[in-house]
């Protein structure tokens, strides 16, 4: 396996119901489940799903969900639920819903008529640690939990509270306007963290190519993927990577800086292993949501890092 494929392997989480995509739940589910059967699945992870559109993503993602019957080894369908702010009581009645749908999903006679899909993981809000704290007590054991804090401020704390309970830390790491994005230095400063605490992170939002570039309808810089888990991954294996050098991993623009080869993954003077880059994502740097598959991939063979000759999968647009 080449080093690019190992470090990207299941870490993108198609999110094509969210800005600045925004497709309708048809066209978001065809996509999901053209994906999954394409030559570039392996950097598939999850459908991401808000709680309140439960109803309508049954009814559109019924015809492509995998049936027990006539579907022998495919795997249901992985979705990350979207759920109330952990501030909010009504993220209690979310996770008792969510409940119920995996506890029908996994009814044999409904899932040979209606196909299946399970909700191993949830996204939620919180601004403190007792919030985390709270909303933990109502998640079923079998679901993992990423809470998205902000970083403008010292999250040292929550990120400790998730650290004791067993949860994973989000990161926004841009939006629709320019302010929405954080400066390199609250990232490197939330992954220091996160590294101290031995606490998981998932990023979303921005990082829509591999590597650091200036998004002109934005009028910012943003981050890359590339950036991201290169980062994640040497920070897991050297704990004592310093934060200015992380920021100057973050903002690295040449893609010629990342070197990717048959036994590992390069950049400066540092290089990791295929066994350290896959227990750095396995632990540390698990994923990222994106409105769009096909754009990060079609980057990624412009810059030469996958074979052309793998077909690109069409998204389906508004």
């Amino acid at each position: 396996m080449h080093a690019v494929r190992l470090l990207l392997d299941s870490v993108l989480d198609y999110a094509g119901l969210f800005p600045p995509a925004k497709l309708d739940m048809q066209p978001t589910v065809a996509n999901f489940a053209r994906y999954r059967k394409g030559s570039d699945a392996w950097m598939l992870s999850r459908l991401i799903v808000p709680v309140t559109r439960f109803p309508e993503f049954v009814e559109k993602a019924d015809p492509y969900l995998p049936k027990t019957a006539d579907a022998e080894g495919d795997e249901p369908w992985p979705l990350s639920v979207l759920v109330a702010p952990a501030s909010d009581r009504q993220i209690v009645s979310d996770l008792e819903r969510i409940e119920r749908f995996n506890e029908r999903m996994e009814d044999r006679d409904f899932s040979r008529a209606h196909g299946r899909a399970m909700i191993d993981t949830i996204e939620s809000k919180a601004t403190t640690p007792h919030e985390i704290d709270r909303a933990l007590e109502y998640v079923a054991d079998d679901i993992f939990a990423y809470f998205e804090i902000p970083v403008d401020g010292d999250p040292r704390g929550l990120i400790a509270t998730m650290a004791s309970l067993d949860a994973g830390a989000k990161i926004r790491t841009g939006g629709l306007t320019a302010d929405a994005h954080p400066t390199p230095e609250q990232v490197a400063r939330f992954l220091k963290i996160c590294r101290a605490a031995e606490v998981p992170f998932k990023a979303t939002a921005g990082l829509h190519h591999p590597c650091r570039q200036m998004a002109t309808d934005v009028g910012c810089m943003q981050f890359g993927f590339l950036n991201m888990f290169v980062a994640g991954c040497m920070l897991w294996s050297d704990d004592t990577m310093p934060e200015a050098e992380l920021v100057q991993l973050l903002t690295e623009e040449k893609a010629g800086a990342f070197e990717f080869g048959p036994t590992g993954l390069g950049w400066r003077r540092r290089f990791l292993r295929f066994d350290e880059i896959a227990t750095a994502r396995e632990r540390f740097a698990h994923s990222f949501g994106s409105c769009s598959f096909d754009e990060p991939l079609a980057d990624l063979r412009a810059l030469g890092l996958l074979p052309a000759a793998e077909t690109v999968t069409g998204e389906v647009n508004p």
